[in-house]
């Protein structure tokens, strides 16, 4: 028996019938496959399909069986295969083994993200004897675009943008070559017939071509310029990382205050001089898909502080294409490489379109003629507990999906308001998107209903429901209520829950701990401090608090720290003049916030994990605005520095039915102790992470749960995870959190698709079990 087929060696030749599927277009299946079978001696054809690979070989039963096992111990390196489906028939006289033509069908094949240069193709590139020296759309089966280019499964060149370029005789011939390996390599192209370079002014006026393009914007860069590069999925904002006033220009034009640039470096020996990385993080930026990996900074050479202001990590990347790599090898040194957007609207793909909306920001647009299919940012990752979490899946990672054991309706899930990525279901398949962003401008949203338009014409869903969050007003709800289709809203927090078990292939009951800044909650406050279980009951939550302000407070931690305070000591907080977020307001606005708390004026009740770290911030006098979402949580993490402490403040868990109140009252006035004891800011945020965790602890043995989901924006901090995780394992309790979708809203999509097949009538178990 070999691979479910019953082998008998005694009888004569046999067809095989192979159905491969998984992400195996694009990435030299089907020359693989002709060139086993050649070595094999069989015949027969492969071809792409639809659904996948597609092959028939003819041989003795013996060499089929062999063949088959060959199949799955020697995959292409990019390859993952989902599945294998095989018959055996009688044989119909094949003469040779051929390529065929790819074929349509019900469409599942999986579609490969985007692959960073190979050291075949680098090494092409910066060989003077090569054809394709210092040629930019440089590319062959083991790289190159695939998700930014595919218009239409299956994966062909007629069906990605690359249709436009006829191949020249040279790279036709390669491409036409089994045995080479740019054999049916989609985005193949040369210096004589594929894309090219040109350097635009900002008024579109063209100041150079081809590689002069490219040597001018590396001088405009080294110049102080600002200079807008139209990469793979879209265009990003250049500067020298080393600039300060270069990158204080690009903050001010791009309208981004403090939030961090990412960097991208020409080689990891300059990381390593700059930053401590890790071994695997090492790996992650040689990887195929090259994310931006967040790293501890160790010296005060390279970057300029205002590249990652009061921050000890950097966002670093190495290059992932030949452009890239060609622009890094002029430049040899960091650049700042951030999303070609204004603050809060999706990255440019169209250069024309770059012209308009970038104008105001680049000095001068480095800009080629290979369309993008749609937009595709950078990926960001960071390591914790010894393995990566994604934080914005995008490049590298999109859209290969998260497998399930049993069929799905087809379904549509677009997501939350903020992070925002759509999903969809196509049988035991849930594709989730790239990053798209936050809704909150008109280009925002026309980039998030263009992404649900391309992922239904990629598959050809035509989705029975769509699922959205229960908020009304977020952007994404209201898109689901015009619709026309059944709608399904699911809780915020819910669907965090079910993305973890999703991606963790959990079935049994859990505790879902999701914490994060805001969720509608269904009892008409802020919800984000919750204990919910695994059919998204609420366990236990945190103390509910006013926010003076509703919105505005998210903005400003001193409005979230003065509604606690006022929880905690009435009007007479007003009068404690030495507390930092008193200080940071105006008697007049002083007067204002305790009119709005005493007649509940604009003062929503919250239960936010996202908002107590804003308090305490506060407190600490570490932040009481925020220029970006997060920020304050952020500084209390830093804060911690390598603190190492097992201390910790008391707190209460109130009532004795669920869902329990978990109390932080004790909490702050700990907080306030330390504080008048002129304890260290650093000290007061290992205790306060660390009786966080400690809630979960109480909870998770109060309610008898032994596996326990870490969910949510809040489980980004690398140290509550990690301090989470070790006391979970230390009381014999099984924790899980994310790897390869985001904890903060980019997963909710995920969890509202399983939510909504709950609601059609599919079993939690059966639901539940995906890989």
């Amino acid at each position: 028996m070999i691979n479910g087929l019953a082998i008998d060696q005694h009888e004569s030749k046999k067809r095989l019938s192979v159905l491969i599927q998984g992400a195996v277009q694009g990435v030299g299946f089907r020359p693989f496959i002709y060139r086993l079978a050649m070595d094999l001696g069989l015949v027969g054809w492969v071809n792409n399909s639809a659904q996948g690979v597609l092959l028939e070989a003819e041989g003795s039963q013996e060499q089929l069986g062999i063949f088959l096992q060959r199949i799955e111990q020697e995959t292409p390196t990019h390859a993952f295969i989902q599945g294998i489906i095989s018959s055996l028939l009688e044989p119909v006289g094949y003469r040779t083994f051929e390529i065929r033509p790819s074929t349509g069908g019900i469409k599942t094949a999986l579609v490969l993200p985007d692959i960073a240069t190979c050291p075949d193709c680098l090494k092409e590139i910066l060989d003077p004897t090569d054809r394709r020296y210092r040629y930019p759309f440089t590319n062959c089966i083991h790289c190159g675009p695939r998700f930014s280019i595919i218009e239409a499964l299956p994966y062909d060149r007629a069906q990605t943008t690359m249709k436009i370029f006829g191949m020249c005789g040279y790279c036709q011939t390669e491409y036409e070559n089994p045995l080479d390996r740019r054999f049916h390599a989609q985005p193949n192209a040369c210096p004589e017939c594929g894309p090219q370079l040109t350097l635009w002014a900002s008024d579109g006026k063209v100041y150079a071509s081809g590689d002069e393009a490219l040597l001018a914007a590396a001088d405009a860069i080294r110049q102080g310029s600002i200079v807008a590069i139209k990469g793979l999925g879209g265009f990003q904002l250049m500067v020298d990382a080393r600039n300060q006033g270069a990158v204080l220009r690009l903050r001010q034009r791009k309208q981004r205050q403090e939030k961090p640039f990412a960097l991208l470096y020409p080689s990891l020996a300059m990381v390593r001089e700059h930053c401590k990385v890790s071994e695997l993080e090492e790996r992650l930026l040689l990887s195929p898909a090259a994310p931006i990996v967040l790293v501890r900074r160790q010296a005060d050479l390279g970057p300029t502080e205002e590249v990652a202001p009061d921050n000890p990590y950097l966002g670093v990347m190495l290059p992932c294409t030949p452009l890239h790599h060609l622009l890094m090898k002029e430049l040899g040194f960091p650049v700042v490489a951030t999303s070609g957007n204004l603050a809060n609207e999706p990255i440019c793909t169209d250069e024309y379109e770059a012209l308009q909306r970038l104008g105001s920001i680049a000095d001068l647009f480095l800009v080629h003629n290979r369309p993008i299919a749609r937009p595709v940012d950078d990926s960001i990752v960071r390591v914790i507990l010894g393995r990566e979490l994604v934080l914005r899946r995008a490049r590298g990672y999109a859209p290969l999906p998260i497998q399930c054991q049993v069929a799905f309706p087809p379904l549509l899930a677009v997501g939350a308001h903020l992070k925002s990525t759509i999903a969809i279901s196509v049988d035991q398949h849930i594709f989730v998107s790239q990053h798209i962003g936050d809704l909150e401008t008109v280009q925002a949203f026309e980039a998030f209903q263009k992404t649900i338009t391309s992922f239904q014409q990629l598959y050809e869903l035509h989705p029975e429901a769509i699922a959205c969050d229960a908020h009304p007003d977020y952007r994404s709800t209201q898109f689901a209520q015009q619709s026309g289709l059944p709608m399904i809203p699911v809780q915020h927090h819910y669907a965090h829950v079910l993305s973890c078990m999703a991606e963790n292939a959990l079935t049994g009951p859990v505790l879902g701990i999701t914490w994060d800044g805001a969720g509608y909650g269904l009892d008409g406050t802020i919800w984000g401090g919750e204990y919910l279980s695994a059919c998204g009951v609420r366990s236990a939550h945190l103390r509910t608090f006013q926010l003076p302000g509703g919105e505005q407070a998210i903005k400003e931690p001193r409005r979230a720290a003065i509604g606690l305070l006022y929880a905690l000591f009435g009007n007479a907080v007003f009068m404690m003049k030495d507390l930092a977020p008193i200080q940071a307001f105006s008697e007049q606005e002083l007067e204002i916030m305790s009119k709005m708390l005493t007649n509940n004026l604009n003062t929503p009740r919250t239960s936010s994990v996202g908002r107590l770290f804003d308090v305490v911030a506060s407190l600490l006098g570490l932040r009481q605005k925020a220029s970006f979402e997060g920020q304050a949580a952020m500084d209390l993490e830093f804060a911690l520095a390598d603190i190492k402490t097992d201390e910790q403040y008391a707190f209460k868990i109130l009532g004795t039915e669920k869902p329990f109140i978990i109390d932080w009252a004790l909490i702050i006035q700990g907080v306030l102790e330390d504080l008048d004891r002129k304890v260290p800011g650093g000290n007061i945020s290992v205790k306060f992470h660390n009786t966080l965790v400690e809630t979960i602890i109480a909870v998770a043995k109060r309610v008898g749960e032994k596996q326990v989901v870490l969910t949510g924006g809040c489980f980004q901090n690398k140290y509550l995870t990690e301090r989470a995780v070790h006391r979970l394992r230390e009381e014999n309790l099984q924790p899980y959190w994310h790897r390869q979708i985001p904890p903060n809203d980019g997963g909710i999509a995920l969890g509202q698709v399983i939510a909504a097949a709950q609601v059609l009538g599919i079993t939690n178990q059966e639901i539940n079990s995906c890989v």
